[in-house]
């Protein structure tokens, strides 16, 4: 959790925001979720997209380490939005293939364009979460799957309890603003009482879950 990133990837995924950061073209946002606190309508500059959301700079380089650490090879996204978190995970791993799924037409669009850019093994898929998703997990096993689209309740623990089917013993599911409102609370106490999940780790911004059967059902919290 607290080792540094080397200097060279923290280069690499500060140099893809700051691209984002410098785009100052406009696109028109689908939002199939939960919608936005920071913007009042859909009609946003991508450069104030890079700057208000998606994945931080400290949580990029987490999640970076998290795949390095487990050894990941197969990722599932649920958000790509403009790619942060995605180029995250990818950066120094071009053999870890990413399928990720983004609803809204217009932010995949910026993030393919931008990601094309780099020799990714990346499978960029464009829809409705509960259309898609049953279709990407069918047959597919992931060692990470990256919760950050819909911050809704019922939407959670829809798309927790489907990707279950594409789990194995050593898989890790990530949450994203596990705190974002009382329904996302609600629906985070439900995943760690879940039977299949033996371990969590509450970062208060993310919540680690994990599926080892050899391990005793424990939840802690770290301060991160």
């Amino acid at each position: 959790m607290y080792q540094k990133t080397p200097t060279s990837i923290q280069a690499q995924i500060d140099s893809y925001r700051q691209k984002l950061k410098n785009n100052t073209n406009f696109i028109e946002i689908t939002d199939l979720g939960s919608g936005s606190r920071v913007f009042k309508n859909n009609h946003r500059k991508i450069s104030d997209i890079a700057k208000n959301a998606g994945v931080s700079k400290k949580y990029a380089q987490l999640l970076n380490r998290i795949v390095g650490y487990l050894d990941c090879k197969n990722i599932l996204e649920l958000g790509t939005s403009l790619g942060m978190g995605t180029f995250s995970i990818l950066a120094n791993h071009p053999k870890i293939k990413v399928t990720s799924i983004e609803g809204c037409s217009k932010t995949l669009a910026v993030a393919q364009e931008q990601l094309m850019n780099y020799n990714l093994q990346l499978n960029l898929v464009q829809g409705d979460f509960n259309k898609i998703l049953p279709k990407v997990i069918d047959a597919n096993t992931y060692d990470l799957v990256f919760f950050d689209g819909n911050h809704q309740k019922e939407a959670t623990l829809i798309y927790f309890k489907q990707c279950l089917k594409a789990k194995h013993n050593n898989s890790v599911f990530i949450f994203d603003d596990i705190y974002w409102s009382e329904g996302m609370k609600e629906a985070w106490q439900e995943i760690k009482k879940h039977p299949e999940v033996t371990a969590t780790v509450d970062l208060f911004q993310w919540g680690l879950v994990f599926f080892r059967t050899e391990q005793n059902k424990e939840h802690f919290k770290i301060r991160f």
